[in-house]
């Protein structure tokens, strides 16, 4: 049976691979999203929307606005997120925690709101576990504290063991391990998911926050500093020039194809059994970011040479790779390979009227602001 489904961002890179797959199945969307820049062009809904999909542009920062795009719905998948490695604080609790706590204060405030509503799915991140788990030989398992600035600027990248400073090696971060965040996006993340699964089971409205790791493919954003490592890369080597990676390169990261991510979410909206419960959403496997640059040039069938100019961005994650077991006890699983993400987005981009290699100016605005340093 078709629903009217509200996606929250759903003119953004998730937002908009999840719209298509509700178009695809019959439902009915409705997409409020702010539209703003970096990600967007000010004002402009993007091409590849879906066509007959219902379009609010506004804020969910926004109570009538976002009250409007909540009238009648069966399903809310909120997607509406800031996202970036600048120092505004402030920005991000705005919008994913207040945002979000205003969506669940309309639904309760306004009865008539959630009078369909079987269920709202909320976007939060990987990036609430900081650091993740750990494994020490001599005490087991550990969840360490962001790196020191100190210590960075030393190139000394691996954490210790907190109970006495042993190497350790890095693990899965499970869905119930401790969350740990340590930078600005992942504590707003916390935030979010704290307000949407307490309010949630608290007023009986369904509820799943999903997790995401590192998503990656067409439509991300080539002029948002945060969309990461395959927007870099692809405009670098698509332009002549060398991938650059911090630190030594030898972080894991867990990258996952966005199409995978599209899946997850509309499992999370149909199953029930998903319900009340924060699911990691990951590619299943850990990649340092060296051999992720290979994997980009295997994607494009250009050979490149990677620099590695021992630069670090405070803030950032060692290591971190999300144990997806939860998700596969729904039936999920990943099936779309990091080659075929790499390919599509330098397709993608390519194609896009303005794209160039917007690197350069990212590593300034990072530097002039204080995230991006130099090691000793």
């Amino acid at each position: 049976m078709s629903r009217l489904v509200l996606v929250t961002g759903g003119a953004g890179f998730i937002g908009s691979h999840t719209v298509d797959l509700l178009v695809a199945r019959g439902d009915t969307v409705r997409v409020l999203d702010a539209l703003i820049e970096p990600v967007h062009q000010a004002g402009i809904w993007p091409a590849y929307l879906s066509e007959g999909v219902q379009r609010i542009h506004g804020s969910v920062e926004d109570p009538a606005t976002l009250r409007d795009a909540l009238d009648g719905v069966d399903a809310v998948i909120h997607l509406a997120a800031y996202q970036d490695y600048l120092p505004n604080f402030s920005k991000f609790f705005h919008v994913n925690a207040a945002g979000t706590a205003l969506l669940y204060e309309l639904l309760v405030a306004e009865p008539t709101l959630r009078r369909n509503l079987q269920k709202v799915v909320v976007a939060t991140s990987q990036a609430v576990f900081g650091e993740g788990r750990y494994l020490c030989p001599v005490h087991g398992v550990q969840f360490p504290g962001q790196r020191t600035s100190a210590q960075l600027e030393a190139c000394d990248w691996e954490p210790r063991c907190p109970v006495g400073g042993e190497p350790m090696v890095p693990q899965a971060t499970r869905e119930d391990d401790p969350p740990r965040p340590h930078n600005q996006y992942g504590i707003s993340k916390l935030s979010q998911e704290l307000i949407a699964l307490n309010l949630g089971a608290r007023y009986d409205i369904p509820t799943v926050a999903m997790r995401y790791s590192i998503t990656q493919g067409p439509r991300q954003s080539f002029t948002n500093p945060y969309s990461g490592a395959l927007r870099i890369f692809v405009q670098r080597v698509l332009h002549g020039r060398s991938p650059v990676v911090y630190e030594d390169g030898m972080q894991l990261r867990d990258y996952v194809p966005v199409w995978d991510v599209a899946r997850a979410n509309l499992l999370a909206l149909d199953d029930p059994r998903a319900n009340f419960r924060a699911l990691n959403v990951g590619g299943g496997k850990a990649i340092t970011v060296l051999d992720y640059a290979q994997v980009v040039s295997r994607g494009l069938r250009v050979p490149v040479t990677t620099e590695v100019p021992r630069r670090f961005r405070v803030g950032d994650t060692r290591h971190i790779l999300s144990d997806i077991s939860g998700l596969r006890g729904l039936g999920w699983e990943p099936v779309h390979t990091l080659e075929e993400a790499a390919a599509a987005y330098a397709t993608w981009a390519q194609a896009q009227p303005g794209f160039r290699d917007y690197s350069e100016q990212g590593f300034r605005t990072m530097t002039d602001q204080g995230v991006l340093r130099d090691a000793h």
